[in-house]
């Protein structure tokens, strides 16, 4: 039987973090939340259940791709064969987190997107504009079609994770969840999309992503990947649709 775990990376989540947990429990075997040194009591608010809820707290923020990569290895050592990986906000309905599983059962060498497009004429004009443009630069550097590239709601296979060796200090904080389809892709690990629904919780905190400086580096990423391949023309028509992968 498959082990998976779900990874919560939280950064000042107090009002959101139990109700999160408790609704992703029943659907995986583990709950890890890696506390990316909040500043206030989101690691107390965790509900308690030893073995099965953990908490991890680091010092200090280090940022969601530091919170993600110390999560992720510390389900690969406690023997997950899949992460599913949510935030902390209330964003992802953790009731879908099954579709995940099972698309994954489906195609286990993919990475799984839950991609937020049950409801999208709710999102935000400014934000659905710059999700689009995501989709087309990081779809072309990865050579296939994707919708809701910025989607944190994923799984990724543990036999991908083993593979997967990216940046992931402070100055990639946003950069890694985009850089992690292209490198899942180059390392035969294309993305499978599920349609999920799109929330915006009334009382939705600030986000954490500064829209100056991460949007810029994650251009300077794709940039520098696309450049490395001769920009990749074979991953433009394949991210078209104008050609199918071998």
């Amino acid at each position: 039987m498959a082990v998976v775990h779900a990874l919560i990376p939280a950064h000042n989540e107090a009002p959101t973090i139990a109700t999160v947990v408790a609704a992703t429990r029943p659907h995986v075997d583990r709950v890890i939340v890696v506390d990316d040194g909040s500043r206030d009591d989101t690691a107390d608010r965790v509900p308690s259940e030893p073995g099965v809820v953990e908490v991890l707290r680091l010092a200090r923020n280090r940022g969601k791709a530091n919170a993600l990569w110390t999560g992720m290895q510390h389900a690969l050592e406690q023997g997950a064969d899949a992460v599913v990986t949510l935030d902390a906000d209330g964003q992802h309905d953790a009731s879908e987190i099954p579709n995940l599983i099972a698309a994954w059962r489906t195609h286990p060498d993919h990475l799984v997107i839950g991609a937020r497009l049950k409801g999208r004429e709710a999102t935000p004009p400014l934000r659905l504009f710059g999700n689009r443009t995501a989709d087309f630069w990081i779809g072309w550097a990865s050579g296939q079609p994707l919708h809701d590239s910025q989607s944190g709601f994923r799984l990724y296979p543990a036999s991908l994770l083993r593979r997967l060796t990216l940046p992931h200090d402070e100055r990639r904080s946003f950069v890694f969840e985009s850089e992690a389809l292209i490198e899942a892709e180059r390392l035969g690990f294309p993305v499978t999309l599920v349609p999920v629904r799109c929330i915006y919780p009334d009382q939705h905190r600030a986000s954490h992503f500064r829209a100056a400086t991460d949007t810029l580096r994650i251009i300077r990423m794709v940039a520098l990947r696309l450049l490395a391949r001769g920009l990749h023309p074979l991953g433009l028509l394949r991210h078209l649709g104008l050609l199918r992968r071998p």
